[in-house]
């Protein structure tokens, strides 16, 4: 049963994205306030897969991974924005960066929790606010999108996973077994890789599958410029998911950009510039060119 929709080596343990290095402007903790609710004590966070933050200008944005990914997959992005003079936080979601049993204790109220926390706090000392999500981080940022309009200014999403009918069989499933084999490192550019789990815990999968009918009734009243990245060729999460979510929110402005030369995990692969640079252009258009840095 393949249920996973983020990205890894099949079967690989844990490790660092390659080529980024950590910095000293990258902050391993996130503000007082982001926190795991009704949750045991959490487990150790794996080397390299930190929650991140940027202090910058009056703009900021708030970068989400996906399920069974972490914040590693957004930091070069992260990095580039701040170079650009953005405010910037990557939270980590609970259960995420540690281990498959970890983030079994977790429900997708959890993982809203921390992303709402992130949000929040960015919206407390920016003046506008872009969402960013890849794969289920991609439902995340629309899910916010629709509670928290005000505090958002436009989202962007990257190959959004948010619609999976083989969920539905997860909480029959999961009586017989507790995980399923993690799979992926669906990355086209060579030598790429990210964080990831050996086993998918059935029971965060079922969470999951109630997360994704939350945000599929969500998504007529959503209202906010939205800006949609679809590889062409994605093994983990099918493009009908992004063009799903293209015709069936309800903003006046969206658009579908086809990302030709990546494969799922896009913000590491060969089209991760022509990303940033879009959505540097998204941000540009949303706020007439408002300072990104401060004075």
């Amino acid at each position: 049963m393949d249920i996973s929709c983020h990205s890894g080596p099949a079967g690989g343990r844990g490790r660092a994205v390659r080529g980024v290095p950590p910095g000293p402007t990258v902050q391993n903790a996130l503000p007082a306030g982001l926190t795991e609710p009704s949750r045991p004590v959490a487990a150790r966070v794996l080397p390299g897969a930190e929650a991140f933050r940027f202090d910058g200008g009056p703009s900021g944005f708030l970068l989400q991974h996906g399920f069974t990914g972490c914040p590693a997959s957004m930091l070069p992005f992260g990095r580039w924005l701040s170079s650009k003079g953005f405010s910037v936080i990557g939270p980590r979601l609970p259960g995420h960066g540690t281990t498959w049993e970890d983030l079994e204790t977790t429900t997708w109220r959890n993982w809203e929790s921390e992303s709402e926390a992130a949000l929040l706090d960015l919206a407390s000392r920016c003046d506008t606010v872009i969402a960013v999500g890849l794969s289920m981080g991609g439902a995340m940022v629309l899910h916010l999108g629709a509670k928290h309009p005000d505090k958002l200014k436009g989202i962007v999403t990257i190959n959004a996973d948010v619609r999976r009918p083989e969920l539905v069989l997860t909480p029959v499933v999961r009586l017989f077994m507790r995980t399923a084999k993690g799979v992926g490192n669906d990355i086209k550019k060579p030598g790429q890789d990210e964080i990831v789990y050996e086993r998918v815990p059935l029971r965060a999968a079922s969470q999951l599958g109630k997360f994704y009918r939350v945000v599929q009734r969500e998504l007529p009243s959503m209202r906010l410029p939205l800006l949609v990245f679809s590889s062409v060729e994605d093994h983990l999460v099918k493009p009908s998911n992004s063009k799903y979510v293209y015709e069936r929110a309800g903003s006046d402005r969206k658009e579908l950009v086809p990302l030709l030369n990546s494969y799922h995990v896009a913000t590491l692969d060969f089209d991760a510039g022509a990303i940033f640079e879009r959505t540097l252009e998204f941000a540009d258009e949303l706020t007439a060119g408002r300072p990104r840095a401060s004075a």
